[in-house]
Formats: structure tokens, C-alpha cells, sequence
């Protein structure tokens, strides 16, 4: 399993040694070239605004546009807003997945909080239901999802903080920054 991380702004570190830990081989992604023989790609947070226009710098945009129509992409927090097909602003976007996102919808960095969400997609059947201790720093809403996109898990409020379409996957909040495998370990299974 060969997965590249977009490792042209943000904190694509993090999201490495996570996927190391779970023995998956990594790449960082700064150039087109650099997506030829990848099993998945995660966009990591950061500044989705800035994240774009690099990608553009770097002939990024289609690429990662072809990549997506076959191969599992994970969007977290600015990642997620670079995958929407709507972030209710003129800004580069990859457009790929069905879902309108907010950007910083719950604030500024002092806003950013910590929430346990169900999410039953990471719990196996067999399980009982563990809660994901979930990391939100000027975290997106997922404001809508529409088209092929469903809603993963909400906030106890109902606000959408992580969907799915397909391979693809979108998260408003931070797995990286847990000790929770279990987001990256789902990211892997769609990947394969």
C-alpha cells in the first residue's frame, strides 16, 4: 500500500507518520509526477485558500482531478475544503466530491474544540460503538451533501463534520493529531 500525502502546505507530517505507524509506505506529493503509482492521497489541513493556488502553481489541479476518478482521496479540515465542489467563495478547488463546506465555520483559532462523534463506519460489527475523540482548529462545516456524498458522522447540533462519496472522504476535523488509527485505517480500506 503506497499512499501520498499533498505535501505542498499544511500538516502533511502528522498524516506521514500516522500512516507509517500503521505500515503503510509514503510519498509527499509536491508534483503531478509524483501521484504515479499511489494507492490513495490524503490533502492535509493547513490554508485551504493557499493550498489552492500552489496547486495551481504546480499543475496540480487536473491531476488531482484525474487521480480522484479512480483512486481514494481524504480531505481533512482544509483538505476537505479543497475537495468540495462548493466553498461558498472564488478559490482553486479540485470540485470533486458532492458537498458544500463553510470555511473557518466555528471561529477563529481560540474557537477550536475537541468532540467525541459516532462514527460507524470505524466501528467494526462485532464491536461495541467507541466514540472518535475528534481535533477541530478553524475547522469547516460540511455545510451539505448531495449527489453520490453521505453524511459519516454529525455533532450532537446535526452539523456535518465528515462524508463520503465513494473512495472519497472528507473530515471537518483532525485525525492526524490523535492517537486514534482508526480514520486512517478506514482511509487504507477504501484505498486498496
Amino acid at each position: 500500500m503506497r499512499i501520498g500525502v499533498l505535501a505542498i502546505q499544511g500538516d502533511f507530517a502528522e498524516h506521514i507518520a500516522m500512516l507509517e505507524r500503521l505500515g503503510a509506505e509514503t510519498t509527499e506529493v509536491r508534483l503531478p509526477r509524483h501521484l504515479d503509482g499511489l494507492d490513495g492521497l490524503i490533502i492535509p489541513g493547513g490554508e485551504s485558500t493557499t493550498i489552492g493556488k500552489l496547486a495551481v502553481d504546480f499543475g496540480l489541479l487536473d491531476p488531482l482531478r484525474e487521480f480522484g476518478k479512480t483512486h481514494a482521496i481524504w480531505g481533512t479540515c482544509a483538505g476537505a475544503i479543497f475537495l468540495s465542489k462548493d466553498a461558498r467563495r472564488s478559490q482553486p478547488l479540485i470540485g470533486i466530491m458532492d458537498i458544500t463546506v463553510e470555511r473557518n465555520a466555528f471561529g477563529r483559532q481560540v474557537d477550536s474544540f475537541e468532540a467525541d462523534l459516532e462514527i460507524a463506519a470505524l466501528n467494526p460489527a462485532t464491536q461495541p460503538s467507541a466514540p472518535y475523540h475528534a481535533i477541530f482548529i478553524r475547522a469547516p462545516i460540511i455545510e451539505s451533501v448531495f449527489g453520490a456524498a453521505s453524511v459519516l458522522s454529525t455533532l450532537p447540533d446535526g452539523r456535518i463534520v465528515a462524508a463520503q462519496q465513494g473512495k472519497l472522504l472528507a473530515t471537518s476535523f483532525h485525525p492526524e493529531l490523535t492517537q486514534d488509527t482508526r480514520f486512517h485505517q478506514y482511509f487504507l480500506s477504501l484505498a486498496r
